[in-house]
């Protein structure tokens, strides 16, 4: 299933309407979902917040396989940033000495099971798997 979201805020809610469309139609594991929900919410919020410079719709698009489900979203006329690379968090280190941000994604790095990044033509893919465990 794949459907392109307004970038804004308020699109949340109709994301987790196609996630649990999505694990309903499919048969997929139910506690697949909160890891599924985090993800996507986290790497979509985060193309609307730094994404500026684009008024296009981002695209999601979940396809399940056989261990899963495969999850992407691909943001169109944005510069590159790549999450994979993003830099490490010290989740060890006292609160006053962190910088702010950066701790949803390093979670959603945590909790996926493989996470993939592509650039081409400004045009930016992330895509995640999550497998049962």
């Amino acid at each position: 299933m794949e459907q392109k979201f307004k970038r804004s805020f308020d699109e949340l809610r109709n994301i987790v309407t196609m996630t649990e469309a999505v694990f309903r139609q499919e048969g997929l594991q139910a506690d697949l979902r909160n890891v599924v929900d985090l993800a996507t919410e986290e790497l979509f919020v985060n193309m609307v917040k730094y994404n500026t410079e684009s008024e296009e719709d981002i695209l999601i698009q979940m396809v399940p396989h056989e261990h899963g489900i495969e999850v992407s979203l691909t943001d169109y006329n944005v510069a590159r940033f790549d999450p994979t690379s993003a830099g490490a968090v010290d989740v060890e280190a006292p609160l006053e000495e962190r910088t702010p941000g950066g701790l949803g994604l390093y979670l959603v790095l945590k909790m996926v099971d493989s996470i993939h990044y592509e650039y081409r033509n400004r045009q930016s893919k992330i895509t995640f798997v999550v497998d049962r465990k």
